[in-house]
């Protein structure tokens, strides 16, 4: 089981290119989308969930292609969109017994069974019978998410998933992802450098359309060693150090301020070498990429999807 994904191209009427023939394999496992809005990665799964047709190019999900195959790639797939839109004046019971019935789940006893699950993972067992309206943000997201999952997908596609979530309800979600990811395909796509990093085993990072990096979280990191430090400053030096270096991350210290930063030799007297993390790797790619000029012809997304 896998997602093929090659050459894939979508441009919106008026000229708005989201992606630009993009290229990924995606095996099973837990694998991170990472990028800023607007690069495409709610266009791209759009696109796999057979909601949008691309432009060009191809996608296969578990070997059923996207553009001709939509009714197998949706027996595969559990798909949570940013924004889910729920019957307000339904139970939690109620919205997910009439989502299993759209999905074909017809025998009660099944239907039932699949519903207590996936409310029971999502930690909203206690509360079915309340109408989903009365709902806070984030019980609304956790019960989209007990959707994506109610059919027992092979793939599962989550766009921006802990959007909602206070701290204990994204571990609750980090847990059910590892449990739920064994030879299965999860896609969880992020703004939030730190959600990817925690859980993913692999990563895409996607800016403008463009794939900058896919592979290991290792593999990002491996070029980093050496190059990163922590300076400890007070905070009349921070536009000092901010032109004598890169910096990827300002921190409050109990005595001042942290700053890290990207160089190859360390000047400041303050300064002392750490691990790079996935914010530094992040930080310098986009940095390098945006020095980088576009092609002429192109007008990049403003938004994954133009109103």
């Amino acid at each position: 089981m896998q997602v093929e994904i090659t050459g894939l191209r979508k441009v919106y009427p008026g000229g708005v290119v989201a992606l630009k023939g993009l290229d990924l394999t995606i095996p099973p496992g837990i694998f991170g989308l990472l990028g800023p809005n607007g690069s495409g990665k709610t266009t791209l799964m759009r696109i796999l969930a057979t909601l949008l047709e691309p432009t060009a190019g191809n996608a296969r999900v578990g070997g059923y292609d996207v553009r001709t195959e939509k009714a197998s790639v949706r027996e595969l797939l559990g798909y949570l969109p940013e924004e889910f839109g729920f019957y307000p004046n339904l139970t939690a019971y109620e919205m997910l017994d009439y989502l299993a019935l759209l999905g074909r789940i017809n025998d009660p006893k099944e239907r039932q069974a699949r519903i207590e699950q996936s409310l029971h993972r999502v930690d909203l067992d206690q509360v079915t019978g309340r109408r989903v309206g009365t709902f806070s943000s984030g019980m609304k997201r956790r019960l989209g998410i007990a959707q994506a999952i109610l059919n027992n997908p092979r793939v599962l596609i989550l766009d921006e998933p802990a959007s909602g979530l206070d701290p204990e309800g994204r571990v609750r979600l980090r847990d059910l992802l590892a449990e739920l990811a064994g030879d299965r395909v999860v896609i969880l796509s992020t703004h939030i450098v730190n959600e990817v990093a925690s859980i993913a085993q692999r990563l895409a990072i996607l800016r403008r359309g463009q794939c900058l990096f896919r592979g290991r979280l290792s593999d990002l990191l491996e070029p980093l060693k050496g190059t990163t430090w922590i300076i400890d400053i007070n905070e009349d030096e921070l536009s000092r150090v901010r032109q004598d270096f890169e910096v990827t991350g300002v921190f409050r210290s109990a005595t001042g301020m942290q700053v890290r930063v990207l160089a190859n030799a360390m000047s400041h007297p303050r300064g002392h070498a750490t691990e790079p993390t996935l914010d530094d790797a992040y930080v310098a790619l986009m940095n390098r990429d945006a020095a980088q000029t576009d092609p002429p012809c192109e007008r990049d997304a403003e938004q994954d999807e133009p109103a």
